[in-house]
């Protein structure tokens, strides 16, 4: 125990020490045409008033790769407080865990953080952690070396200063830029017990960027994954948000599996694996996001969840309960056991539910219920499900080849369609029996 926790308050002491490698202007491919002008304005504003101000993470990171990024991050040496005088109404001041201040133009936000020192330098109001070394509350403030060593991994550690444009390296992540590899900055294991979320964001980057994860980096995960089971439920829904919706699930989730972060996540998927199925609906995620189309998180998590559930449903079925409050209750156990580890809002939940109750009705309709049935407002979702099913060899009695069929049809094949639906429960019914009327007696008898 002395010696980890050794390692952990040294963690990061030998980058403090180091001095950046300055790239000039002329020597590296960010320009300011490439910003936002939000985060140009943001920077110019903060020197104006006497502070550093350099952008940092995703944003220096993603246009040195000759990405567009999405977001835009500030570090400084001004103090939450000072940004919010700074900027006045503008500025919001948001979160316990670590403080740091938004920064509002119009609709965009730019998060302006202040140097943080080492989580160890700090006292009980500042920093906390608790017993396994997971950090509570990070809000040590401290210089740019230190901030530098603070920063998780080497790619994000890549400063632009905006007083003369150039690039302030400490991590040599410039270079494994170039050389494609993820690595973490400091002791691997340390980093992970600090914030087990970085185990995520490692195989994330992988995924978006197509890196590999240094062996270093990757060699813990394995055996830590475990430690996401204590993390906040809200935190990892978010962190799953940002999985799912990068574009680029369909070759993350492979690599959560390999590295053993899938189960910790999602315990029901993994006992009752639909690959196929999540394979196809990652596909048509990330093409709906390269097309700049909108998602749905819940059809994401339906078909996640949709082995458990069908498992649970089969099982209620074979002890007796009918089918319909059987799938019910399979939804309702699904939902229930995945909030345990992420904090499914009560709207996605129910969409997810709706999508799954949706099949039965979906693979046998009664003739008069199809019209109907296509008016509901989760008829797109539930077809569209049971469309992806149909695709991976689900049995389904075809039935989403029919919806399909009907839905181009014209009012009069519509209605025939409709008829025709019925014919083969006419031709499995037992045809009764006309009894022959009673001849009336006559009068002589």
């Amino acid at each position: 125990m002395l010696k980890w926790l050794n390692r952990w308050r040294n963690q990061g002491k030998h980058l403090t020490r180091l001095k950046p490698v300055v790239i000039p202007r002329d020597q590296h491919s960010i320009s300011r045409k490439n910003l936002s002008p939000a985060a140009v304005k943001t920077l110019y504003r903060l020197q104006d008033c006497g502070f550093d101000a350099y952008l940092i993470g995703g944003g220096v990171r993603d246009v040195l790769l000759g990405l567009s990024p999405k977001d835009f991050d500030i570090a400084t040496n001004a103090k939450p407080e000072d940004v919010k005088q700074v900027f006045g109404s503008q500025c919001q001041i948001i979160g316990r865990r670590f403080r740091l201040a938004h920064v509002r133009w119009g609709r965009e936000v730019i998060e302006v953080a202040t140097f943080r020192a080492n989580h160890a330098d700090g006292d009980d109001q500042s920093a906390r952690t608790n017993a396994d070394g997971r950090i509570l509350r990070d809000n040590v403030w401290g210089s740019i070396e230190e901030d530098a060593a603070r920063r998780d991994f080497t790619i994000n550690a890549v400063y632009y200063r905006i007083a003369d444009f150039s690039l302030w390296d400490f991590a040599n992540g410039a270079a494994d830029l170039k050389q494609r590899v993820i690595r973490l900055i400091g002791d691997p294991e340390t980093r992970y017990r600090e914030d087990p979320v970085r185990m995520l964001r490692a195989v994330r980057f992988a995924a978006k960027l197509n890196f590999t994860i240094a062996p270093a980096t990757a060699k813990p995960i394995p055996a830590l994954a475990h430690l996401l089971e204590e993390m906040s439920s809200h935190r990892l829904y978010d962190e799953c948000q940002k999985l799912f919706a990068s574009g680029h699930a369909a070759p993350l989730l492979p690599l959560m599996q390999g590295y053993g972060l899938f189960a910790p996540l999602f315990p029901g998927p993994a006992e009752h694996p639909c690959e196929q199925l999540w394979l196809k609906t990652a596909q048509s995620t990330d093409a709906r996001l390269a097309e700049g189309k909108h998602i749905n998180p819940a059809f994401f998590f339906a078909a996640l969840l949709w082995g458990d559930v069908q498992a649970r449903a089969q099982a209620l079925i074979n002890d007796g309960v009918p089918p319909v409050p059987a799938w019910q209750q399979a939804g309702t156990h699904a939902v229930s056991r995945q909030l345990a580890r992420t904090a499914i809002p009560k709207h996605v939940s129910q969409v997810m539910r709706d999508i799954w109750e949706m099949q039965m009705r979906l693979e046998s309709p009664r003739p008069r219920q199809v019209e109907i049935m296509a008016t509901n407002e989760r008829f797109r979702a539930g077809y569209d499900f049971l469309l992806m099913r149909e695709s991976v060899g689900e049995a389904t009695g075809k039935m989403a080849a029919w919806w399909t069929r009907w839905q181009a049809a014209d009012p009069g094949l519509q209605a025939e369609m409709q008829r025709a639906l019925a014919k083969p429960e006419a031709a499995a019914a037992p045809k009764k029996r006309r009894r022959r009327p009673k001849k009336a007696a006559s009068p002589s008898q």
